[in-house]
């Protein structure tokens, strides 16, 4: 079997890959593996589970809180809610454990299922390793230690999830949004009630687009990764911003007055500057992966902060943040974290203090976004390639060392071999297009002559 937990959780087509089985035996797992470790001693468990509003939602949610309650574990359902807020609530209720059940941007098809241990933090990898171990142990026809009686776990819908989550997305906003204009895309996802709510609470005046979930209709031609609809939205209703979320609401997109997409990395910027003004970012210091901007880092240099890039990936981000005590970090791709209110990427949250940094300065948001030039940037993928040889071969090598001495200090090359499929990412920056076109193009064909399978 290969391994079922990626870099976020578990995830496939439900009722194919993700089935009712695999949810409940993964939950039961889950429970044996952290009684093992330690974490429900001297108490009685408790679990926080949550969904987006996928159809297959339902019934895996089913088979979760089946697995869990045979497991001894008392399980709160708190329905349809954001993936940081199964994260915060698991915290702040004093949790065993949270489960989120979300295919996040992917396709209505798609669902996933992602644990959270104590305090609301993602399960570190030797954890996964340990419930996939067990999981496969007791599937093969190993039998669970079952408890009976008054044993077995309670379930009970937790109602006030959802006031709780929102009241403390507003004690995290510095500032009024009075006299703000905000469009919001909720990609018929998780957040289709919660940003809404928080939006207007903060006192800005709201037009939503994407908040209608049926079930099969999230991430549907909009949200985050379609941001075609929020663009056109915004300049017809004359908005200050738009604001886009997925389908789980752990990430979080942008666009200015004019339609212009505000990326991450832009996002990033923004935040670090609010930040420091407020002396909340600590050591001065912003975390982002190897993927973000060149254009990015060359402005926390003009602006005298410090950038740690990690391994692509929230996880990489975070570890990296808990481990040095940083407050903010996140990925191009609109992940934010700021650890002082979330132990996750929060697109709400970070489209609030977007939003509130506006109001506060009074400037567009396409202004506050200049503090950095996005530089053009080139992605290939080159399929059927030999991985593992990315770092050994002389030939890349060398390619790679006259490309870099081309694009010198205004250029970067970074080579990425895909951790699930035999293929290799090339990606070129440069102050041209034309330039990182070319290339990006030129290593590829080296990728292929020198890494051919």
């Amino acid at each position: 079997m290969g391994r079922l937990f990626g870099t976020d959780g578990v995830r496939g087509v439900a009722n194919a890959d993700l089935t009712a089985e695999l949810a409940l035996g993964l939950s039961v797992a889950a429970a044996h593996v952290l009684a093992e470790a330690g974490t429900f001693e001297g108490h009685r468990p408790t679990a926080v589970v949550g969904r987006d509003p996928r159809a297959s939602g339902e019934f895996l949610e089913a088979a979760v809180v089946a697995g869990l309650a045979s497991a001894g574990v008392d399980v709160l359902r708190v329905g349809v809610l954001p993936t940081p807020a199964v994260a915060y609530l698991t915290g702040a209720l004093g949790a065993d454990l949270g489960v989120m059940l979300s295919a996040s941007h992917n396709a209505m098809p798609d669902n996933g299922i992602k644990f959270f241990e104590r305090g609301g933090h993602k399960l570190a990898d030797q954890l996964e390793d340990r419930i996939e171990a067990v999981y496969e142990e007791h599937r093969t026809g190993a039998p669970w230690d079952r408890p009976t009686g008054a044993g077995v776990g309670r379930v009970r819908t937790y109602e006030e999830g959802f006031e709780r989550y929102v009241a403390h997305l507003i004690t995290a906003v510095p500032n009024r949004l009075d006299g703000l204009k905000v469009v919001l895309d909720e990609a018929h996802g998780a957040a289709a009630r919660v940003s809404p709510e928080a939006f207007t609470r903060a006192g800005a005046e709201i037009v939503t687009i994407g908040a209608e979930p049926d079930g099969l209709n999230i991430n549907d031609g909009c949200g985050s990764t379609h941001l075609g609809l929020l663009q056109a939205a915004v300049v017809e209703h004359g908005a200050d911003l738009g604001i886009a979320h997925d389908g789980d609401a752990d990430r979080c997109l942008a666009v200015d007055h004019t339609g212009a997409e505000i990326d991450g990395d832009q996002i990033l910027a923004v935040l670090a500057l609010a930040m420091r003004e407020r002396s909340a970012l600590r050591s001065d210091t912003v975390v982002a992966t190897v993927m973000s901007n060149l254009g990015f880092k060359l402005a926390m240099e003009r602006e005298g902060l410090s950038l740690v890039q990690t391994a692509v990936g929230d996880r990489y981000v975070l570890e990296e943040m808990k481990k040095h005590d940083y407050a903010l970090g996140g990925e191009q791709s609109g992940h934010v974290i700021i650890t002082d209110h979330a132990t996750t990427g929060d697109g709400t949250l970070t489209g609030l203090l977007l939003a509130a940094r506006i109001a506060q300065t009074g400037r567009t948001l396409q202004d506050l976004a200049s503090v950095m030039d996005r530089l053009p940037q080139v992605l290939i993928n080159v399929p059927d390639v030999d991985r593992s040889r990315v770092k050994t071969s002389d030939e890349l090598r060398a390619a790679v060392a006259d490309a870099e001495r081309e694009l010198g200090s205004t250029g970067r090359v970074l080579l990425r071999p895909s951790g699930t499929e035999p293929l290799v990412r090339v990606m070129v920056e440069a102050a041209d297009l034309d330039q990182a076109r070319s290339v990006a193009g030129r290593l590829a064909d080296v990728v292929k002559s020198a890494l051919a399978c």
